[in-house]
């Protein structure tokens, strides 16, 4: 089945289909994890994006109904330089191009990622159309030019759920979960830790989510520019020094612009799970999961009552932020994993940590 691939600079790739035949848009991001397709695939925190995949052979081990992070594949369109068309491994449930297509999303392959990915690389992420139905590169690249721009769009509210849920009911303290795109794993990683988890609307004001009576706020990771959240950031800002807040990725994004800081675009953007990110308290160096194209510019947070944590390594944007007197930390990588290490899980047990000394000193 022949595809093409357009990007907005005119740029134009051609490689093969499969999944769901037809056409496809969003930005164009490289994601450098060697495995791990199906968890991301299925993370909101792509919504609006086709991922190209740096590792050459994608879809070996197949697909189940265990490595998800959300209910359905969230990403616009997978790029694969080649896909295989059969699995072998004792936990497949099926292949990957049959879950594509069950899910009516448009894979290609046969394409060079790497020049793919050098090319973003050099001029950025960019606006992208993949078509098995259209071949002019004239007509696919006005169509990228044409589709939503990434900046100023909020996907967080397309992601979220549509009212509360339990996700787990049984245990010590209450976590309320804001959702904006979460991913399963982190409502896995509070629910070992024996936490009653309960997942909100991100359009859900504050005062209903503390009306709830919750011990502790977490802010979930999710997709779009955070700059087009003023209605989550203001949550944040009513619930900070009211309870322990910790944020996730896009969470950490919303609370850093709670506590007075602004976003930026990142020109590509960080995706994987191999960004070596140091803790500065202890000069650990973590390998982290990635997966934003924004980030808190450190330059705009208050001094005062600000302390960066972490920093990328790669780059050395900013990683992490705490409070100095109010129980609020934040942290842009994914200590949940899903795929990737699980060098920063200790996070979720700092959390935990942090809500009962902040009860204790309550009580």
């Amino acid at each position: 089945m022949k595809a093409l691939l357009a990007l907005e600079d005119g740029r134009v790739f051609s490689g093969c289909g499969f999944g769901c035949p037809g056409e496809a848009h969003g930005e164009v991001v490289f994601n450098t994890s060697m495995t791990g397709y199906q968890e991301i695939l299925t993370d909101p925190s792509y919504s609006g994006q086709m991922v190209a995949m740096t590792y050459p052979l994608i879809g070996n081990y197949g697909v189940n109904s265990q490595d998800i992070e959300s209910n359905v594949p969230r990403a616009s369109g997978f790029i694969v330089r080649e896909r295989s068309p059969f699995c072998a491994h004792w936990r497949a449930e099926g292949t990957l191009d049959d879950y594509l297509a069950k899910h009516r999303i448009l894979g290609l392959e046969r394409v060079d990622t790497r020049a793919l990915t050098k090319h973003i690389r050099e001029k950025g992420a960019m606006r992208g159309v993949i078509s098995t139905i259209d071949f002019d590169p004239h007509s696919l690249v006005e169509k990228a030019r044409s589709s939503p721009l990434m900046e100023g769009r909020d996907l967080a509210g397309d992601v979220t759920t549509s009212r509360p849920y339990w996700w787990q009911k049984e245990g010590d303290i209450t976590i309320a979960v804001v959702d904006c795109g979460v991913k399963y794993n982190i409502l896995r990683h509070l629910s070992r830790r024996g936490c009653r988890v309960k997942i909100f609307p991100c359009t859900w004001s504050a005062k209903s989510v503390l009306s709830e009576k919750p011990d502790g706020i977490l802010f979930s990771n999710g997709p779009g520019d955070p700059a087009a959240l003023p209605y989550v950031v203001e949550v944040a800002r009513e619930v900070i020094g009211k309870l322990p807040v910790f944020g996730i990725c896009l969470g950490h994004q919303v609370v850093g612009q709670a506590l007075g800081g602004k976003t930026y675009k990142l020109k590509f953007g960080h995706h994987g799970g191999n960004h070596p990110v140091k803790d500065l308290a202890t000069g650990r160096v973590s390998i982290t999961t990635q997966n934003h194209g924004f980030t808190l510019d450190r330059e705009t947070l208050p001094h005062k009552d600000i302390v960066v944590t972490h920093i990328n390594l790669n780059d050395q944007t900013l990683e992490g932020i705490r409070h100095t007197t109010l129980p609020v930390f934040s942290v842009q990588f994914h200590p949940e994993a899903g795929p990737g290490p699980n060098d920063t899980t200790y996070l979720f047990n700092q959390f935990m940590t942090m809500v009962g000394e902040y009860h204790a000193k309550k009580e």
